[in-house]
C-alpha cells in the first residue's frame, strides 16, 4: 500500500498496522507534534466522508493500493473556527429570548467551540460566559476574538504594536517598588494586569510563529537558546507570584524590578528582531 499526503507520495511504511483504523491511529500520533491534523481520507480514489469512514477502519491494508491523506495545520483550523465565532456572537445577538436559553449548550457542541477549549481555553471561558448571559457582553468578545484573528493572520505587525506597551509597562514594572511603598496599591494593582495582559499576547503570538514553522528555535536572548530564556521567565514569574500571595511587598518589588521588567522586555526585542532578520517584521 502506497501513502500519500496532500497528493504527495510520504516516505511510511506501515510496521504492525494491518488495518485502515490502525495505520490512522498511528498517523494522527505523529501529526500531533508536528501542528497538523487529519482532515480527509481518499482510498483507491473514492472520498470517504463522515458516514462512511468508520466503515473502513477494519479494511485490511492489504486491500489497498494508494491510501491518500488530506491534512490541514492546527493554525487554519483555529483561525477558521474564530470566524465562525464571531458568526456565533453575531447568531447569539440576534436570537430572541428563547432561543438564548439552549444556546450555549449547542454552541459548547460545535466543532469551533471544542477547538476553541483546546486552543485558547480562557478564550473558551470567555465566550462561556457570554453566551450564558454572564461576563462583559459579546462585544467584549468579539473584540477578543478578532484581536486573535489578526495575531494569526499579521503576527509580525502585532509584535510591532506592543513596542510602545511593552516600554510603558517595563517602565511601570521598575516604579512598582516605589509605588507598593507609597501606598498606590491601585495603581500597582494595575501595573500587575497590564504586564498580564501583554505578557501573554507575546507568548501567543510566540506561539503562532512556532506552529507555522517560524525558525523560532534560531532565536536567542541574552545568548541564550528563546525556549531556556522562556523557561527562566516563567520561573521568574512564579515566584512573582508566590511572593504576591505571601504579601512580600518588598520581594514583589524586586522580582517586577529587577527579573520581570528586564527579561520582557529583552524577550520582546530579540522575537522583534528575528522577524526583520527573516524578513517578516515590519
Amino acid at each position: 500500500m502506497k501513502i500519500r499526503i496532500n497528493g504527495v507520495d510520504a516516505d511510511i511504511q506501515p510496521e504492525t498496522e494491518e488495518n485502515v483504523g490502525e495505520v490512522l491511529a498511528a498517523l494522527d500520533t505523529w501529526l500531533a507534534g508536528t501542528g497538523y491534523r487529519l482532515s480527509g481520507l481518499n482510498i483507491d480514489g473514492e472520498i470517504l466522508n463522515s458516514a462512511s469512514i468508520e466503515t473502513c477502519f477494519g479494511r485490511s491494508i492489504d486491500s489497498i493500493a494508494i491510501l491518500d491523506i488530506s491534512v490541514v495545520s492546527v493554525l487554519c483550523l483555529y483561525a477558521e473556527s474564530l470566524v465562525n465565532i464571531l458568526q456565533d456572537i453575531d447568531a447569539y445577538e440576534t436570537a430572541d429570548f428563547a432561543e438564548k436559553g439552549p444556546f450555549l449548550e449547542q454552541w459548547k457542541e460545535s466543532p469551533q467551540a471544542r477547538l476553541l477549549a483546546e486552543q485558547s481555553p480562557e478564550l473558551f471561558i470567555w465566550a462561556v460566559k457570554t453566551f450564558s448571559g454572564e461576563g462583559s457582553g459579546s462585544q467584549a468578545l468579539r473584540v477578543l476574538v478578532a484581536e486573535r484573528i489578526q495575531e494569526l493572520q499579521d503576527p509580525a505587525g502585532e509584535i510591532g504594536k506592543t513596542a510602545p506597551l511593552v516600554a510603558e509597562i517595563c517602565a511601570r514594572l521598575e516604579e512598582l517598588p516605589l509605588d507598593i511603598q507609597t501606598g498606590k496599591d491601585m495603581r500597582a494593582a494595575e501595573t500587575v494586569n497590564a504586564f498580564s495582559g501583554i505578557a501573554e499576547k507575546i507568548f501567543r503570538v510566540f506561539n503562532v510563529l512556532k506552529t507555522g514553522g517560524f525558525p523560532v528555535k534560531e532565536i536567542t536572548v541574552e545568548d541564550m537558546p528563546i525556549a531556556t530564556y522562556i523557561t527562566e521567565f516563567s520561573t521568574a514569574l512564579q515566584e512573582l507570584l508566590a511572593a504576591y500571595q505571601q504579601h512580600d511587598t518588598v520581594l514583589v518589588g524586586d522580582i517586577a524590578e529587577y527579573e520581570i521588567a528586564p527579561r520582557l522586555r529583552n524577550l520582546h526585542s530579540a522575537i522583534a528582531t528575528a522577524m526583520v532578520t527573516a524578513g517578516t517584521g515590519p
